[in-house]
């Protein structure tokens, strides 16, 4: 009986429906990391816990992003060189929508610490203000996915064409967002 479950457990894989749902940051000032999450990048505000916790959403959802200050506050962030999040990658809808996200990035004086092409997502790379990083990217459709040939994913970093993705920030100033 043993062997069986083991066999179960070793052919187990995540279902396909299911996705990352949240991130909890520790902050060292609760403030500064909501002027970030909510005043730049435009999370919705959803719950505070006075000076200490704030949950931030998209779209109305309970929370996405979660800050609190609970064994942090005041704290320096962590060394470069040592163990923990690489970074927390906020997913666009459309190009565009990336674009303009970018543009309120660098306008609020954010440094980029760098922009990717991967093949199957463009990405810009930056820090929040306690120095964890973030990845503001958009998927292209699955049908232009690089492929190599075997069939497996060929994911590449090349670099970003940063121009050519801010023009994109007010090609849909309509409303109308262009497929990514």
């Amino acid at each position: 009986m043993d062997h069986d479950r083991t066999a179960a457990d070793a052919a187990y894989r995540v279902p396909p429906g299911a996705s990352i749902g949240h991130v909890h940051l520790k902050v060292a000032d609760l403030d500064r990391a909501l002027a970030f999450y909510h005043g730049v990048l435009g999370f919705e505000l959803t719950q505070r816990y006075g000076r200490q916790a704030a949950f931030l959403s998209a779209g109305g959802y309970h929370h996405h992003i979660g800050l609190n200050t609970w064994e942090s506050a005041g704290a320096p962030p962590p060394p470069r060189r040592s163990t923990g999040l690489y970074h927390v990658a906020i997913l666009y809808p459309t190009r565009s929508d990336l674009a303009r996200a970018v543009r309120r990035v660098l306008d609020a004086g954010v440094t980029l610490e760098g922009a990717a092409d991967h093949g199957v997502s463009e990405a810009v790379y930056l820090r929040d203000p306690d120095g964890n990083g973030i990845e503001l990217y958009v998927d292209r459709p699955r049908t232009e996915w690089p492929v190599g040939p075997s069939g497996e994913l060929a994911m590449r970093t090349d670099p970003l064409d940063l121009a050519a993705l801010l023009d994109a920030a007010g090609s849909s100033a309509t409303g109308a967002d262009d497929p990514a």
